[in-house]
C-alpha cells in the first residue's frame, strides 16, 4: 500500500514550486491590503470596507420606475437630492429579476435605492426624495424603506467581529486537539489568507464600484471559513495518515506531495459543484443577495487553492525548517 502511494500518477508537484504558491498568495491578497488601509484612511467610518447601513445607520428608500435607468443618470440624480436638501445620498440602481418582479406583481424594470443618514428628527427627507424621483420618473412607487440607527448599527459591527474572532478560535482548539500545534496554527493562518483575500477584494470593490456590505456578507465570510477548514482538514488529514506508514519511507515532501494529489480531485469536485450553484445563484437570484453570493463564490475559490497549494506548502516549509534546526543542533 505505501509503495502505491509513493509512485501513483501525480496531477501536479505542489512542493516543488512552494515558492511560486507563496508569490501568488502575496499578488492575491497585497492589493486588497492597500485598498483596505486606504479605506480605514479615507472612509469616515475607518473601517477597512464600505458597509452599509447594517453598521453605519441609515435609511434605504427603494423605488421602482418602469423603465431601465442607465448609469449615466446616476450623477445628475444625485445633484438634484442635494439640491432639494437630501445631505450625502448614495444611490444604487438594482436591475430587477424578471421572474421576482411577475411574482410580486411589479410592472417595473429597475429599482433605485436611496441611503441617506439615519436622523431621527428629520420628517421631510423622504417627500423630498420622493419629488424629485418622480418628477425624474414619473409612475415611481416606493417599495420599501428600511432605517437603522447609528448605535445598533456599531453593535451588530463589533458582534460581527466577535462572531469571527470565536470561529478562529474554536477552529484552533479543535485542530490542536485533533491534529498538532503547528497544524492548527498553519490552518488558521490560512484561514486569515481567505479572509484577508475576500475582505481586500470587496474593499477594492467599495473603492471602484461603490459596493457596501452588510450583516449577509459576514455571514458569508464565517461560511468560507467554515468551509476552507474542511477543505485543509481533508488535506491535512491524509498527510498525518501517510505520516504514520511512510515515515521510514519517504520524505515529508514526498508525503505532502502524495497526500495533496490523493485529495486534489475530490477537492475540486466538490468546489466546482459548489460553485456552479452559487453561480446559477448569483445570475438568476435576487438582487439584495448579490454580495452574500459574490463573497461566497470568491471566498470558496480562494479556499479550495489556500487548502491545496498554500497550506501544505506551507506545512512543508515549516517542517522544513524545524528539521534543519535539529540538525544544526545535533552538529
Amino acid at each position: 500500500m505505501s509503495e502505491t502511494v509513493l509512485h501513483q500518477h501525480k496531477w501536479i508537484d505542489v512542493v516543488k514550486y512552494r515558492w511560486v504558491w507563496f508569490g501568488l498568495s502575496l499578488l492575491l491578497i497585497v492589493p486588497g491590503i492597500i485598498a483596505m488601509v486606504y479605506s480605514m484612511i479615507n472612509y469616515p467610518t475607518h473601517y477597512p470596507v464600505k458597509v452599509g447601513i447594517d453598521f453605519t445607520g441609515g435609511t434605504i428608500s427603494q423605488y421602482s420606475v418602469k423603465k431601465d435607468v442607465p448609469n449615466s443618470e446616476i450623477g445628475n440624480l444625485r445633484t438634484k437630492l442635494i439640491n432639494a436638501g437630501v445631505e450625502n445620498p448614495v444611490i444604487q440602481v438594482l436591475r430587477t429579476n424578471n421572474t421576482i418582479s411577475k411574482a410580486e406583481k411589479l410592472n417595473t424594470a429597475t429599482v433605485i435605492s436611496v441611503k441617506t443618514a439615519f436622523k431621527s428628527n428629520d420628517k421631510t427627507a423622504e417627500q423630498k426624495i420622493a419629488n424629485v424621483i418622480t418628477a425624474d420618473y414619473p409612475g415611481a412607487e416606493l417599495v420599501q424603506v428600511s432605517s437603522i440607527g447609528p448605535s445598533l448599527g456599531k453593535e451588530l459591527f463589533v458582534n460581527s467581529l466577535y462572531a469571527l474572532g470565536l470561529a478562529f478560535l474554536g477552529i484552533v482548539v479543535y485542530l490542536s486537539f485533533r491534529f498538532q500545534l503547528d497544524y492548527a496554527v498553519i490552518a488558521l493562518i490560512s484561514l486569515a489568507h481567505d479572509a484577508l483575500f475576500v475582505l481586500g477584494f470587496f474593499s477594492i470593490l467599495g473603492i471602484f464600484f461603490d459596493v457596501h456590505i452588510d450583516a449577509l456578507f459576514i455571514t458569508a465570510v464565517l461560511t468560507v471559513v467554515g468551509f476552507s477548514n474542511h477543505d485543509t482538514i481533508v488535506v491535512f488529514d491524509r498527510i498525518r495518515e501517510n505520516s504514520r506508514f511512510l515515515a521510514k519511507k519517504a520524505t515529508f515532501p514526498e508525503i505532502v506531495n502524495a497526500s495533496v494529489n490523493q485529495t486534489l480531485a475530490r477537492s475540486i469536485n466538490t468546489s466546482l459543484t459548489t460553485l456552479i450553484t452559487l453561480g446559477a445563484l448569483y445570475l438568476f437570484g435576487g438582487e439584495t443577495t448579490k454580495e452574500f453570493v459574490l463573497a461566497m463564490i470568491v471566498g470558496i475559490a480562494i479556499g479550495t487553492y489556500s487548502s491545496i497549494f498554500f497550506a501544505s506548502t506551507l506545512l512543508d516549509w515549516w517542517r522544513e525548517k524545524q528539521e534543519n534546526k535539529k540538525r544544526g543542533a545535533a552538529a
